[in-house]
């Protein structure tokens, strides 16, 4: 800093300003502070200034199969909303969300100094490892339920699965066949008990879900039982790729859709307008929970520790394409 300030004909304070973003420094300083910058090739040892500041300017997120639409989209979130906010992130993706991998992941993340975790907990076994954070770091999960202490923002997947289910009564089907998601995924409880719940309340039949693992191998398996079945006339599938799995065997099967049955996804991913024929889907604002999230742990860290619990629900929006019709 000091080579830096002598090219530049400043003070090292001086310098240290413009690469604070300090307002009182003049325009024709701060070119000729960067001028001296780009020249000497400068850059500032973060190490030396989480020592003074006992910041790191880093935020740790833990997180579960990234090649999940769901959670890569929502890590990129959290990446998005964490740069704009001027951190950095440190991923930690586990290969299984049991309670020590989640420890042990929060635990490397604190000694690495972050300020703050994020963990993407949509399982049972996640949510409970929550209940261990070291005292006093901020930490806000990301879908679930979990303990009361510590914040959350989640998208409201009840609400999503109501969304589907009403789209599809709405229509004029007698009911809904439901492809559920794995059972310790809170996520596929919410979307289980939304399109349970909907069914109950128009006082409709509530067939038996088909169990699946969130591939659209799962969902082909199911749309081959469906398809077999002259009752079927509505499906909703908990994601997008079992939506696929269930149009594929439906295709195979000489299934028209939607003019014999009409099938709803959730997630929205960007292939789902060209499936054939294009995917009528639940939408989740991943954008939005991480916007939430950072600004949740911004003010722990502001505060120097969480001061109070949090749960930040995200509203879901439906998308309606061409894989809905009236009921035969």
């Amino acid at each position: 800093m000091s080579d830096v300030a002598k090219l530049a004909g400043v003070s090292h304070q001086t310098v240290s300003r413009v690469l604070n973003d300090h307002p009182n420094v003049r325009v024709e300083t701060r070119a000729r502070v960067m001028a001296a910058i780009d020249e000497l090739g400068y850059r500032r040892n973060l190490v030396a200034r989480a020592l003074v500041t006992s910041r790191s300017n880093t935020l740790g997120v833990v997180s579960f199969d990234t090649t999940l639409y769901g959670p890569a989209s929502t890590i990129y979130g959290i990446e998005q909303a964490a740069r704009t906010a001027g951190y950095f992130v440190s991923i930690v993706s586990l290969k299984s969300l049991d309670a020590s991998s989640v420890r042990d992941a929060i635990e490397y993340l604190a000694e690495q100094g972050v300020d703050g975790v994020v963990v993407v907990a949509p399982q049972r076994s996640a949510a409970r490892a929550l209940e261990t954070l070291p005292m006093g770091m901020p930490a806000v999960a990301v879908e679930g339920t979990h303990r009361s202490e510590v914040s959350a923002v989640c998208i409201d997947q009840i609400e999503g699965a109501r969304l589907a289910t009403r789209h599809l009564l709405d229509l004029g089907h007698s009911t809904v066949w439901h492809v559920s998601g794995p059972s310790d995924w809170l996520e596929a409880e919410g979307r289980l008990e939304g399109w349970r719940s909907t069914l109950e309340e128009a006082g409709r039949p509530v067939p038996e879900p088909l169990a699946g693992d969130w591939s659209p191998r799962a969902g082909y398996a199911a749309g081959k039982r469906l398809a077999s079945m002259d009752e079927v006339t509505a499906v909703f599938a908990a994601n997008d790729q079992m939506a696929l799995g269930v149009l594929r065997a439906f295709t195979e099967e000489g299934v028209k859709v939607p003019d014999e049955i009409s099938i709803v996804g959730f997630d929205d991913i960007p292939e789902s307008e060209f499936f054939s024929p294009p995917l009528t889907t639940v939408r989740q604002d991943f954008d939005a929970v991480g916007r939430h999230c950072i600004e949740v742990l911004l003010r722990q860290i502001q505060a120097q520790g969480p001061t109070s619990t949090e749960r930040l629900i995200v509203p879901p929006s439906f998308v309606i394409r061409a894989s809905t019709a009236p009921a035969p």
